[in-house]
Order: structure tokens, then C-alpha cells, then sequence
């Protein structure tokens, strides 16, 4: 049975959105470094923590690092010793550098002669020495969104550092960190439990940090939230509506959670209910409360992070504070509708997006037009509610309750078109073209929100690209990464059958009327861009990378089809015997193209041989079923009518000399037949990415 290893490191409140990366990033540190340090451990590490402490706890760590045996090559061996075979001091110095005696070292033939060589075994350290040498570091190491520095310990960290736990089987595991010295002890919750506790084992840890009032887990402090919250809101009648986000930063406030039910005004259910919600849950952390048929009530649950005394005085407290939130809401509300949504598109004038981008007046009249480009091409008939969409959907950005309350963004401005007397389609569209806010949300349910969303995150990748904001490494602070995905994800899901290079192409051309770039040059490498992103995708679908390259290598554009495609020529591999001999015939027309740098055409009258009149017919006698095949998505029976060209290919290639010196009109019309072929292998995949 091994040691066990428990570190906890006390702080001032640690921000609630930094604990679950900061703990998950702990724990691969932790197991790096004991890995490095040739410290084994049996059972898997653990990391848990509240705002206030976080702690690794490790089982069956071993009390000793792994011996180290260590190999080294010396001197050459003339050099090593002299003529009479003594050693000389180029011997002597390396069994001294070596900590051995001159008469163990060996020699060892090589590649480049004679050299001397040891092979030693150097006897692992105790690990609480180790740890009380690494520790330090693996405490510095932990990321943090952001660090700050106290006093002059010249350290940083998420918040300031008050005690340090580190014991190895009850012993203090004795360093250093932020001027703060380890120890045994640990602190229990700062109100209910404030003394410190001498721990001298995980166990006891365990049991004494319940006892003062602390919950470690995070998933029993979550259940304890949820239970609070729900027992609290039986004196309301209601029901709580627990937000997943809100639940988890909540629970990372607290470390002993208890609840209390408030109430507000029921005058201010006369507001949007997402003008009540909002400052509900973004500024106060409070779970509204709904009735029995959905309806929200004039109540809230606050969570506290302590067993109050008197919950009358705390319940006031919470009610006063949220009244002045709502009546600040109610204020900006009331100033926002003294005017139509509409009029506040000229203070967007005002709006600078990005310096080399314009106002986002500017950036409205874009992607208005090539909303309306997409419109006219894929659904005419919603053409007009899409420009008015466009139009009104950033216009909520100059309101009173945006810049009160950012996230109210499109939704707010789908309220205030409603009241307007827009249609739900247009009011819905402000709201949804903001979808999906990240990877894997939803995505817009209408037409319009979808094409409004599309064109306005299309303007947002050229004109950075544009301009030089182009994605690098982790660095995406336009999150181009994200609307890229976001406009692919988009169209998939509705089907449209649109020619992304186009849509490129127009997005581009409205922006050079604003701004002067190198057109060409930024077409390309937004194309390249989302056929990364593309990629990238499908990968993380599970896809095979060899597929993925055949089918998007060959077409990038129509991407509604391209799945599909790869689908399909999985299911032709899987079916066909002659796939491998396919590939390589392709793989052979390829090869004795890739230094031509003309293309020819075909002339049927200068063919000799039968074998290149047979590859032409069969060509011929495929290419228009082909075509339909490709057109009406049967991209399976497109593959199998290439297949009828294997073997008059290889009878080609078996029956005349392709590259004749002798006549270069003859040449010409070879390599222009096998120009065809491939143009048409390429039209539907590249099958010289995949390995035979």
C-alpha cells in the first residue's frame, strides 16, 4: 500500500468562472510532474476545491522516486588510456564527472571506434523531498485567465495566498510558496467555521472539512444548491427555474450553500420577461421562480453561502437590492420606447466597429446586401423581411438596456420590433442571427435569422482577413474560428444548395467598395479557411482523414453535399473489389500530368491505336450519366461509373507511349485525353489521397 499525498492551498475568494479550469489544469500538472519525477502512483489523482481552497488529493503515491539507471559514452578509448594502458587523466575525469572508480568503466564498440562507457544506477530519492522541491513550482504553474501579485513576494497567483496544507502520510511536506510556509493545518468556512484544524490524514481531512462547514465536492455543493433552492421556493408555491450556467457559477460562490426566497413588485411583471430575468440572473445570481403553467412570479431565489441567523433580514436585503436593479431596468426600458428601433440605426454612424472597418452603420449596410444576395438566390420570396431583419438587428446595441446589460443583445431587440408592430418573422430574426452563441448550440429555427446571421458573420471573416486580423495559434479575438463553423453548420442544416466561393466572393466585393485590399489574395485565404474549419469538423465527427482530403481536395464548395460524398465513397470501398486497383489508375494519370503545364485539347482524328480510341468512347459513353449522377447527389453511382475506366486506362497506358518524342501533335492529343480523365476523376474525388 503506497503513501498518501494531500495538498490544499488557501486564498482569498477565487473567481467562480476560473475553479473548474484552474482544478482541471491542476490535476494534468500534478500528474505530469510526478510522472517526470519518477513517482509512481496506483490510484488516480484528484482535484476538487471551493472559492476558497483548492486541493489535490492523491492515493498510493509511492514513498520513494524509481531508481534511475544511467547509461554514458566517454572519451575514445586511445585517448583513454595511454600506450602502457593506463588511464589517462581524459579517463580519470569522466569516472570522476561519473561518481564511479576508473577500473568499472567499460568500452563500447561504435559506428566510430572504441569509447568508454558506464552504466550506473542512481537510488531514487524520498518523494517528500522531491515534493517539497516541485511542489512550489507546480503551485506557480497553475493557469489562471488572469493572476495578480500582493505585498512584495514577487508571486502571482488567482488570488492571494493565506495557508498551504501538504502532508505525505501525516508529515508535513516542508517549502515555501508566496511567502507562506507549508504546514498541517487548514481553515474552515471563513463565517460558520472560522478556526484552523490540524489534519494529519486524507480521511480526517475529509471528515473535519465537513465538520467546519465546507463542502469540497462540487458536485455535492451543487445538489446541496438545487435542494436549498427547491425547499425555498415552497413558500412562493412556485417552481425554481435552475439555468444550467447560472447553477454552476453559483455553486462555485459558495462553499456551504443556503437559500432564501424573495419577492419583488408585481408591478414589474408588466416588463419583458427577459428585462426581469436578466438582471435577476447576470448581476444578482438569483434563480427566478415560475408558476404551474409557466408563468414567471413575482419571487426569486438567492443562494447565501452561509446558514443565516435571521433569514428575514437577509430575504430584505436581497429584495432591496434587487428592487433598484429592476427599477433601473424599468427606467431604461421606459427611455428606450420613447423611440422606434429603426430611428436608433443612425447613432450606429456613431459605432465604430473596427478603425480599418468603418462604423457598424457601415457593417449593417454590407451584410444587408448580401443578406439579400443570399435571399434572392436561395428563398426570394422572404427577400424583404430579410433586409428589414438586417436592417434592425444591431440596432439594439445603441439601446439603454444593451449597454446596461450586453447580453440582452438581439433579444432585446426582438421585444422592441415586436412592440413596433414588426412581424414575428423579422422581430424572431434580430434575435436568432446571433446563433449559435458557441460550438454545438442551436442554431437559427427561421429562414430569415439564418441568412441575416450567415451574412453578417461572412462580412465579420472578410473584412478581418481584410485587413490583417486573421486567426493565429490561440490567439481568434474576433472569433472568426467560431463564425466560420457557425456559417458551415448553417448551411448543412438547411440544405441550401449555395456555392460557398460565390458567397465569398460578393461578401469580398461589398467590402472593397469601403475599403481597398487585395482581393484575390483574401479570397483565397478565406476559402482555405473554412475548408480548415471543414476539415477540422468532420474529424472531430469521427470521419477518416484520407476520406475528408480525397473528397474536399477535389470540390469545396457546395458544402451541403460534401458529408454525404464522403459517406458514399466509404460505402463504394466497403462494396468494391477494384477499389485499390482504381486508385492506382488514377494515381498513374495523375503522375504523368504533374509536370505538364498546357492544356490540350482532343482531337478523335489524330488517335492511332485502338486502346486510345476505346478510352475515349468509354469517356464519352460515361461522362453525361456521370454528370447526372453528380447533379442529383448519387455520388456512389458516380464513383461506380468511373470504375468502367479502369481497365481502357491501363490498356492505355499498356499500348501506346503517352509522352511520344516522335510526334508532338500525338503527345499533345495523349496527355490532353488523360487532362479529361482526370478533370473528370477530380470532379469527384482525389482517390490519390487515399493510401492502397
Amino acid at each position: 500500500m503506497g503513501a498518501e499525498l494531500l495538498l490544499e492551498i488557501g486564498t482569498e475568494e477565487i473567481p467562480s468562472g476560473y475553479l473548474e479550469d484552474g482544478l482541471n489544469e491542476f490535476k494534468k500538472l500534478a500528474e505530469a510532474c510526478l510522472k517526470e519525477n519518477r513517482i509512481e502512483v496506483s490510484d488516480p489523482i484528484e482535484t476538487c476545491g471551493t472559492p476558497r481552497r483548492i486541493v489535490l488529493i492523491c492515493k498510493g503515491i509511492s514513498d520513494r522516486q524509481e531508481d534511475l539507471e544511467i547509461e554514458m559514452t566517454g572519451p575514445p578509448r586511445n585517448v583513454a588510456y595511454d600506450s602502457e594502458g593506463k588511464p589517462t587523466n581524459a579517463a580519470l575525469g569522466f569516472a570522476k564527472k561519473q561518481g564511479v572508480p576508473v577500473d568499472d568503466l567499460e568500452c563500447i564498440t561504435t559506428p566510430k571506434g572504441e569509447y568508454l562507457y558506464v552504466k550506473r544506477r542512481e537510488a531514487g530519492r524520498s518523494t517528500k523531498d522531491v515534493l517539497a522541491e516541485v511542489l512550489p513550482e507546480l503551485i506557480a504553474e497553475i493557469p489562471w485567465p488572469k493572476s495578480m501579485r500582493w505585498g512584495d513576494v514577487g508571486f502571482s497567483f488567482a488570488r492571494p495566498i493565506h495557508w498551504v496544507l501538504a502532508i505525505i502520510n501525516g508529515q508535513v511536506i516542508p517549502f515555501e510558496v508566496a511567502g507562506v510556509k507549508s504546514g498541517n493545518i487548514t481553515q474552515g468556512h471563513r463565517i460558520m467555521s472560522p478556526d484552523f484544524r490540524e489534519i494529519n490524514s486524507v480521511e480526517q481531512y475529509l471528515t473535519i472539512i465537513k465538520e467546519c462547514s465546507v463542502l469540497i465536492e462540487r458536485g455535492e455543493r451543487e445538489e446541496h444548491v438545487i435542494l436549498a433552492a427547491e425547499k425555498a421556493t415552497e413558500i412562493a408555491g412556485g417552481k425554481p427555474a435552475i439555468d444550467p450556467e447560472l447553477l454552476a457559477t453559483v455553486t462555485n460562490l459558495v462553499e456551504f450553500p443556503s437559500a432564501v426566497c424573495g419577492s419583488f413588485d408585481r408591478q414589474f411583471l408588466e416588463l419583458p420577461e427577459s428585462v426581469l430575468i436578466t438582471p435577476m440572473k447576470e448581476h444578482q445570481k438569483y434563480f427566478p421562480i415560475y408558476d404551474d403553467k409557466g408563468r414567471l412570479m413575482p419571487n426569486f431565489i438567492a443562494i447565501n453561502n452561509t446558514d443565516s441567523r435571521d433569514e428575514s433580514v437577509v430575504r430584505k436585503g436581497h429584495e432591496r437590492v434587487l428592487r433598484a436593479r429592476l427599477s433601473d431596468a424599468a427606467f431604461f426600458f421606459e427611455e428606450d420606447r420613447k423611440r422606434p428601433l429603426k430611428e436608433r440605426l443612425e447613432d450606429l454612424k456613431k459605432v465604430i466597429y473596427q478603425a480599418d472597418l468603418g462604423t457598424s452603420y457601415d457593417k449593417v449596410k454590407r451584410f444587408s446586401k448580401l443578406g439579400e444576395y443570399l435571399s434572392e438566390i436561395l428563398m426570394p420570396e422572404i427577400t424583404e423581411d430579410v433586409l428589414m431583419a438586417a436592417t434592425l438587428c444591431k440596432c439594439d446595441l445603441v439601446t439603454h438596456m444593451v449597454t446596461e446589460f450586453p447580453s440582452l443583445q438581439g433579444i432585446i431587440g426582438k421585444e422592441y420590433a415586436l412592440m413596433d408592430g414588426y412581424s414575428e418573422e423579422v422581430s424572431n430574426a434580430i434575435s436568432e442571427h446571433y446563433l449559435p452563441l458557441r460550438a454545438g448550440d442551436e442554431l437559427p429555427s427561421s429562414k430569415v435569422g439564418a441568412i441575416v446571421g450567415s451574412a453578417d458573420r461572412m462580412d465579420t471573416i472578410s473584412g478581418c482577413f481584410a485587413v490583417g486580423l486573421e486567426p493565429s495559434g490561440n490567439t481568434d479575438p474576433f472569433a472568426l474560428r467560431r463564425h466560420a463553423l457557425a456559417i458551415i453548420r448553417i448551411i448543412q442544416e438547411m440544405g441550401w444548395n449555395l456555392s460557398l466561393n460565390e458567397f465569398i466572393k460578393k461578401s469580398i466585393s461589398f467590402l472593397a467598395e469601403d475599403i481597398t485590399f487585395d482581393k484575390e489574395k483574401v479570397f483565397l485565404k478565406v476559402r482555405d479557411f473554412f475548408r480548415e474549419r471543414y476539415k477540422q469538423m468532420l474529424l472531430r465527427s469521427g470521419y477518416e482523414p484520407e476520406l475528408i482530403e480525397a473528397v474536399i481536395s477535389a470540390e469545396f464548395d457546395r458544402i451541403h453535399l460534401l458529408a454525404s460524398r464522403i459517406d458514399q465513397l466509404r460505402r463504394f470501398i466497403a462494396d468494391s473489389g477494384d477499389f485499390q486497383a482504381l486508385a492506382s489508375t488514377f494515381k498513374r494519370v495523375k503522375n504523368i500530368l504533374k509536370k505538364q503545364q498546357d492544356n490540350f485539347e482532343v482531337v478523335p482524328e489524330l488517335f492511332k491505336e485502338s486502346c486510345e480510341i476505346l478510352l475515349w468512347t468509354t469517356y464519352n459513353g460515361i461522362k453525361n450519366d456521370f454528370d447526372r449522377c453528380l447533379t442529383k447527389g448519387d455520388f456512389y453511382g458516380a464513383i461506380n461509373l468511373l470504375a468502367e475506366l479502369r481497365k481502357p486506362v491501363d490498356d492505355f497506358f499498356d499500348g501506346v507511349e503517352v509522352l511520344s518524342k516522335d510526334d508532338e501533335g500525338l503527345r499533345k492529343n495523349r496527355v490532353g485525353l488523360l487532362q479529361y480523365l482526370e478533370r473528370l476523376f477530380l470532379s469527384a474525388a482525389d482517390l490519390s489521397k487515399i493510401s492502397v
